[in-house]
């Protein structure tokens, strides 16, 4: 069992990228182990406003220009492209806060739905273009998910929710990660960015070892084994 923890944003383009390359590796590694995955809120603006900003004006300031926007786009567009991805970043029109987001993988996760939410999410901005600030853009999608629709009002305007994202954003913030996407596998091995998936695969196989090694071993202390 290989247990992997991933920390992203779902307005992250590296995010869903390493989501897909990370898919493929347990793919290919699906005969030798078992994964149990889970998703991490962490937002890549936190203090964006309620109903989010123009998408263009504010990569275009972000990244230092007109020119660095379409070349910074069009490089993710063909990387994500040879992961079997469509990006279209000329149908975005909106950065969103993505609190709300997050508060629905939560509750995603309590209904076995986790997965399938986060693809969801992912898909619906980056490919489709839809605006993720409007709730009932994120009560469709959570629908057609398969989530329960009054859970999914009632997480929308819960308070609580919301501040328990917040928390573990902090809480993983003190841990020293600072950007996504992030992976933490069995709870102690860090794994940063959007790897291949061949890195992820030596990285399994690698962690795995140890484990095995450590499960192994006998205490010096006691004797036993």
């Amino acid at each position: 069992m290989l247990k992997v923890d991933i920390i992203s944003d779902v307005v992250c383009p590296w995010c869903y990228i390493g989501k897909r390359r990370l898919e493929n590796a347990i793919k290919q590694l699906s005969s030798e182990y078992d994964f149990e995955v889970e998703y991490h809120p962490f937002e890549l603006n936190p203090h964006m406003p309620k109903d989010g900003v123009d998408h263009k004006e504010y990569l275009t300031e972000k990244f230092g220009g007109e020119e660095q926007y379409n070349m910074i786009t069009a490089r993710t567009s063909r990387v994500a492209e040879e992961e079997g991805l469509t990006f279209n970043f000329d149908q975005q029109t909106n950065s969103p806060n993505t609190r709300k987001a997050h508060a629905l993988i939560l509750l995603a996760k309590q209904e076995n739905k986790q997965q399938e939410m986060v693809e969801a999410l992912f898909k619906a901005y980056f490919t489709d273009g839809i605006d993720l600030p409007r709730d009932q853009n994120l009560i469709d999608i959570a629908v057609l998910v398969g989530l329960d629709k009054n859970n999914v009002h009632l997480v929308l305007t819960d308070n609580n929710t919301h501040q328990l994202i917040g928390e573990r954003e902090r809480e993983l913030q003190q841990l020293g990660i600072r950007g996504v996407p992030f992976y933490i596998i069995n709870n102690q091995y860090g794994i940063s960015g959007a790897q291949t998936s061949e890195t992820f695969i030596k990285a399994f196989k690698e962690i795995q070892m140890k484990t095995e090694v450590t499960d192994e071993s006998c205490d010096v202390k006691t004797g036993e084994c």
